[in-house]
Protein backbone atom coordinates (compact mmCIF):
# COMPACT_ATOMS: atom_id res chain seq x y z
CA UNK A 1 0.00 0.00 0.00
CA UNK A 2 1.01 3.79 -0.40
CA UNK A 3 1.25 6.17 3.18
CA UNK A 4 -1.06 8.37 3.79
CA UNK A 5 0.21 11.81 2.62
CA UNK A 6 2.35 13.48 4.51
CA UNK A 7 4.87 16.90 4.72
CA UNK A 8 8.34 15.89 5.21
CA UNK A 9 11.18 18.16 7.20
CA UNK A 10 14.88 17.61 6.91
CA UNK A 11 16.56 19.28 10.36
CA UNK A 12 20.25 20.50 9.81
CA UNK A 13 20.91 19.72 13.37
CA UNK A 14 19.60 18.67 17.09
CA UNK A 15 18.38 22.36 18.00
CA UNK A 16 15.92 22.33 14.79
CA UNK A 17 15.13 19.11 15.33
CA UNK A 18 13.76 19.71 18.90
CA UNK A 19 12.18 22.81 17.40
CA UNK A 20 10.15 21.02 14.67
CA UNK A 21 9.20 18.43 17.45
CA UNK A 22 7.76 20.83 19.66
CA UNK A 23 6.28 23.35 16.82
CA UNK A 24 4.21 20.11 15.47
CA UNK A 25 3.53 18.20 18.35
CA UNK A 26 1.77 14.64 18.24
CA UNK A 27 1.29 14.86 14.43
CA UNK A 28 5.00 14.51 14.32
CA UNK A 29 6.75 11.24 13.92
CA UNK A 30 10.90 11.23 13.62
CA UNK A 31 12.43 8.82 10.46
CA UNK A 32 15.70 8.05 12.33
CA UNK A 33 15.73 4.48 10.58
CA UNK A 34 12.38 3.69 9.41
CA UNK A 35 12.65 0.10 10.01
CA UNK A 36 9.59 -0.14 11.63
CA UNK A 37 8.24 3.05 10.91
CA UNK A 38 8.08 2.81 6.99
CA UNK A 39 5.89 -0.42 7.28
CA UNK A 40 3.28 0.63 9.53
CA UNK A 41 2.73 4.08 7.15
CA UNK A 42 2.35 1.63 4.23
CA UNK A 43 -0.47 -0.09 5.79
CA UNK A 44 -1.75 2.94 7.35
CA UNK A 45 -1.31 1.78 10.92
CA UNK A 46 0.50 4.94 11.25
CA UNK A 47 -0.30 7.80 9.35
CA UNK A 48 1.52 10.71 10.63
CA UNK A 49 1.07 14.55 9.03
CA UNK A 50 4.47 15.62 9.54
CA UNK A 51 7.77 13.19 9.03
CA UNK A 52 11.32 14.91 10.96
CA UNK A 53 13.97 13.14 9.07
CA UNK A 54 16.86 12.79 11.40
CA UNK A 55 19.66 11.29 9.17
CA UNK A 56 20.96 14.58 8.47
CA UNK A 57 22.05 15.40 11.80
CA UNK A 58 26.17 15.36 12.02
CA UNK A 59 28.19 13.14 14.63
CA UNK A 60 24.71 11.56 15.85
CA UNK A 61 26.64 7.91 15.73
CA UNK A 62 28.79 7.02 17.86
CA UNK A 63 30.37 4.15 19.51
CA UNK A 64 32.62 5.04 22.28
CA UNK A 65 34.20 4.89 25.99
CA UNK A 66 34.11 7.46 28.55
CA UNK A 67 34.13 7.60 32.15
CA UNK A 68 33.60 4.29 32.49
CA UNK A 69 30.59 3.70 29.88
CA UNK A 70 30.16 3.32 26.60
CA UNK A 71 28.04 6.18 24.52
CA UNK A 72 26.30 4.75 21.70
CA UNK A 73 24.86 7.74 19.64
CA UNK A 74 21.31 7.40 18.76
CA UNK A 75 21.64 7.11 15.02
CA UNK A 76 24.20 4.35 15.21
CA UNK A 77 23.29 1.54 12.68
CA UNK A 78 22.66 -2.26 14.23
CA UNK A 79 25.14 -2.92 11.58
CA UNK A 80 28.34 -1.07 13.67
CA UNK A 81 27.54 -3.23 16.37
CA UNK A 82 28.52 -6.10 14.50
CA UNK A 83 31.73 -4.21 12.68
CA UNK A 84 33.22 -2.53 15.99
CA UNK A 85 35.74 -4.53 17.60
CA UNK A 86 35.17 -2.46 20.73
CA UNK A 87 31.82 -3.73 21.14
CA UNK A 88 32.07 -7.56 20.07
CA UNK A 89 35.05 -7.38 22.27
CA UNK A 90 33.89 -5.72 25.30
CA UNK A 91 30.16 -5.69 25.19
CA UNK A 92 29.78 -9.14 23.47
CA UNK A 93 26.14 -8.89 24.58
CA UNK A 94 25.62 -5.74 22.55
CA UNK A 95 27.41 -7.78 19.33
CA UNK A 96 25.14 -11.07 20.05
CA UNK A 97 21.85 -8.83 20.30
CA UNK A 98 22.79 -6.85 17.10
CA UNK A 99 23.55 -9.78 14.50
CA UNK A 100 20.28 -11.54 15.27
CA UNK A 101 18.12 -8.22 14.52
CA UNK A 102 16.68 -9.12 11.48
CA UNK A 103 18.90 -9.16 8.20
CA UNK A 104 21.83 -7.09 7.04
CA UNK A 105 19.42 -4.94 5.17
CA UNK A 106 17.66 -4.25 7.56
CA UNK A 107 20.63 -3.75 10.16
CA UNK A 108 22.41 -1.69 7.68
CA UNK A 109 19.57 1.22 8.32
CA UNK A 110 18.07 0.77 11.53
CA UNK A 111 19.37 2.61 14.17
CA UNK A 112 19.79 1.60 17.96
CA UNK A 113 17.79 4.94 19.01
CA UNK A 114 14.78 4.23 17.17
CA UNK A 115 15.04 0.45 18.47
CA UNK A 116 14.58 1.49 21.89
CA UNK A 117 12.26 4.41 21.16
CA UNK A 118 9.80 2.20 19.45
CA UNK A 119 9.54 0.22 22.92
CA UNK A 120 8.67 -2.77 20.86
CA UNK A 121 8.61 -5.74 23.44
CA UNK A 122 9.61 -7.95 20.67
CA UNK A 123 12.45 -6.22 19.45
CA UNK A 124 15.96 -7.24 20.75
CA UNK A 125 17.47 -4.25 22.38
CA UNK A 126 15.08 -3.52 25.13
CA UNK A 127 16.00 -6.85 26.84
CA UNK A 128 19.37 -6.29 26.54
CA UNK A 129 19.44 -2.49 27.60
CA UNK A 130 17.13 -3.95 30.87
CA UNK A 131 19.91 -6.93 31.70
CA UNK A 132 22.64 -4.43 31.02
CA UNK A 133 21.57 -1.26 33.57
CA UNK A 134 21.76 1.14 30.50
CA UNK A 135 20.58 4.80 30.73
CA UNK A 136 18.65 6.23 27.97
CA UNK A 137 19.81 10.06 27.73
CA UNK A 138 16.44 12.38 25.94
CA UNK A 139 16.45 15.89 24.52
CA UNK A 140 13.40 18.08 24.49
CA UNK A 141 12.22 21.54 24.93
CA UNK A 142 13.16 21.56 28.69
CA UNK A 143 16.51 20.10 28.10
CA UNK A 144 18.50 16.99 28.37
CA UNK A 145 17.43 14.48 31.02
CA UNK A 146 18.90 10.18 31.88
CA UNK A 147 16.20 7.73 31.63
CA UNK A 148 16.96 4.38 33.31
CA UNK A 149 16.27 1.56 31.22
CA UNK A 150 14.37 0.58 34.50
CA UNK A 151 12.02 3.18 34.22
CA UNK A 152 12.43 3.57 30.17
CA UNK A 153 9.25 1.03 28.85
CA UNK A 154 6.63 1.59 30.94
CA UNK A 155 3.95 0.38 28.63
CA UNK A 156 2.90 -1.40 25.35
CA UNK A 157 4.46 0.56 22.49
CA UNK A 158 4.95 3.16 25.23
CA UNK A 159 8.26 4.72 26.95
CA UNK A 160 8.65 7.65 29.56
CA UNK A 161 9.64 10.07 26.58
CA UNK A 162 7.59 13.26 26.85
CA UNK A 163 6.24 15.26 24.31
CA UNK A 164 9.06 16.70 22.03
CA UNK A 165 11.31 14.69 23.87
CA UNK A 166 14.09 11.97 21.43
CA UNK A 167 16.78 9.91 21.91
CA UNK A 168 19.96 11.43 21.95
CA UNK A 169 22.40 8.44 23.31
CA UNK A 170 22.53 5.36 24.95
CA UNK A 171 25.29 4.78 28.07
CA UNK A 172 26.15 1.34 28.84
CA UNK A 173 28.31 0.45 31.51
CA UNK A 174 31.53 -1.05 31.19
CA UNK A 175 31.74 -4.76 32.31
CA UNK A 176 34.07 -5.14 35.40
CA UNK A 177 36.75 -8.22 35.11
CA UNK A 178 34.29 -10.83 36.64
CA UNK A 179 31.14 -9.83 34.69
CA UNK A 180 29.69 -11.65 32.11
CA UNK A 181 26.96 -11.54 29.49
CA UNK A 182 24.94 -12.87 26.64
CA UNK A 183 22.05 -12.30 24.69
CA UNK A 184 20.23 -15.74 23.47
CA UNK A 185 17.43 -15.48 20.86
CA UNK A 186 15.03 -18.50 19.55
CA UNK A 187 13.18 -17.77 15.96
CA UNK A 188 11.29 -18.92 13.96
CA UNK A 189 13.25 -18.18 11.09
CA UNK A 190 16.40 -16.02 10.82
CA UNK A 191 15.50 -12.69 11.10
CA UNK A 192 12.22 -13.47 12.43
CA UNK A 193 11.00 -12.15 16.06
CA UNK A 194 11.69 -13.61 18.23
CA UNK A 195 9.55 -16.85 20.06
CA UNK A 196 11.34 -15.84 23.12
CA UNK A 197 14.73 -14.32 23.96
CA UNK A 198 16.60 -14.18 27.17
CA UNK A 199 19.07 -11.51 28.06
CA UNK A 200 21.81 -12.11 31.05
CA UNK A 201 24.09 -9.57 32.57
CA UNK A 202 26.11 -10.69 35.86
CA UNK A 203 28.64 -11.01 38.62
CA UNK A 204 30.58 -13.76 39.73
CA UNK A 205 33.55 -13.38 42.63
CA UNK A 206 36.22 -15.89 43.11
CA UNK A 207 34.81 -18.19 45.66
CA UNK A 208 31.83 -18.78 42.56
CA UNK A 209 28.64 -16.87 44.35
CA UNK A 210 26.58 -14.82 41.92
CA UNK A 211 26.76 -11.28 43.37
CA UNK A 212 24.66 -9.27 40.95
CA UNK A 213 22.29 -10.35 38.48
CA UNK A 214 20.06 -8.72 36.01
CA UNK A 215 17.95 -10.95 33.16
CA UNK A 216 15.82 -9.39 30.66
CA UNK A 217 13.00 -11.16 28.54
CA UNK A 218 11.94 -10.79 24.90
CA UNK A 219 8.93 -10.88 23.64
CA UNK A 220 7.24 -12.69 26.29
CA UNK A 221 5.12 -9.69 28.26
CA UNK A 222 3.27 -6.99 27.09
CA UNK A 223 6.27 -4.30 28.02
CA UNK A 224 10.12 -5.38 28.02
CA UNK A 225 10.52 -6.79 31.23
CA UNK A 226 12.99 -7.92 33.47
CA UNK A 227 13.26 -11.74 35.43
CA UNK A 228 12.98 -10.31 39.12
CA UNK A 229 12.52 -13.15 40.75
CA UNK A 230 14.75 -15.33 38.24
CA UNK A 231 17.70 -13.16 39.24
CA UNK A 232 17.05 -13.09 43.11
CA UNK A 233 17.69 -17.02 42.91
CA UNK A 234 21.04 -16.26 41.71
CA UNK A 235 21.98 -13.22 43.83
CA UNK A 236 23.95 -14.33 46.96
CA UNK A 237 24.26 -18.19 45.67
CA UNK A 238 26.83 -19.92 44.75
CA UNK A 239 26.19 -20.59 41.19
CA UNK A 240 25.91 -24.08 40.34
CA UNK A 241 23.32 -26.35 38.41
CA UNK A 242 20.48 -25.82 41.41
CA UNK A 243 20.70 -22.27 41.33
CA UNK A 244 20.48 -22.31 38.04
CA UNK A 245 17.76 -24.31 37.23
CA UNK A 246 16.53 -22.64 39.82
CA UNK A 247 16.36 -19.42 38.11
CA UNK A 248 15.26 -20.49 35.26
CA UNK A 249 12.13 -21.70 36.41
CA UNK A 250 11.65 -18.60 38.20
CA UNK A 251 12.02 -16.78 34.40
CA UNK A 252 9.44 -18.84 33.01
CA UNK A 253 6.77 -18.57 35.73
CA UNK A 254 7.38 -15.01 35.87
CA UNK A 255 7.15 -14.07 32.10
CA UNK A 256 3.28 -13.43 30.65
CA UNK A 257 4.07 -14.56 27.01
CA UNK A 258 0.52 -14.75 24.43
CA UNK A 259 -0.54 -17.80 22.15
CA UNK A 260 0.08 -16.70 19.04
CA UNK A 261 1.44 -18.21 15.42
CA UNK A 262 4.72 -19.09 17.12
CA UNK A 263 3.24 -21.20 19.75
CA UNK A 264 1.04 -21.79 22.57
CA UNK A 265 1.74 -20.47 26.23
CA UNK A 266 3.48 -23.43 27.94
CA UNK A 267 5.81 -23.87 24.82
CA UNK A 268 7.21 -20.19 25.03
CA UNK A 269 7.13 -20.44 28.91
CA UNK A 270 8.95 -23.56 28.73
CA UNK A 271 11.37 -21.94 26.02
CA UNK A 272 12.37 -18.97 28.32
CA UNK A 273 13.60 -21.67 31.16
CA UNK A 274 15.55 -23.57 28.51
CA UNK A 275 17.12 -20.26 27.40
CA UNK A 276 17.28 -18.82 30.63
CA UNK A 277 19.45 -21.80 31.80
CA UNK A 278 21.46 -21.90 28.84
CA UNK A 279 21.65 -18.02 28.80
CA UNK A 280 22.97 -18.32 32.56
CA UNK A 281 25.55 -21.18 32.17
CA UNK A 282 27.03 -19.09 29.34
CA UNK A 283 27.33 -15.80 31.26
CA UNK A 284 28.87 -17.59 34.40
CA UNK A 285 31.60 -19.03 32.04
CA UNK A 286 32.09 -16.15 30.75
CA UNK A 287 32.51 -13.96 34.13
CA UNK A 288 35.20 -16.86 35.09
CA UNK A 289 37.37 -16.38 32.26
CA UNK A 290 36.28 -19.90 30.53
CA UNK A 291 35.08 -18.16 27.40
CA UNK A 292 34.38 -15.54 25.50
Amino acid sequence: MIPAAFDYLAPASLDEAIDLLARHGPDAKILSGGMSLIPAMKIRLAEPAVIVDINGIPDFEYLREEGGQLHIGAMTRESAFEQSGLVRHGYPILFETAKVIADPLVRNRATIGGNIAHADPANDHPATMLAVGATIVARGPNGTREIAADDFFNGFFSTALEDGEMVTEIRVPAPTARTGSTYLKFERKVGDYAIAAVAVNLEVDEAGHCTSARIGLTNVSDVPMRARNAESALIGHAVNAKSIEAASREAAAECDPKADLRGPVEYKRDLVRVLAGRAIGRAVARAQGRTH
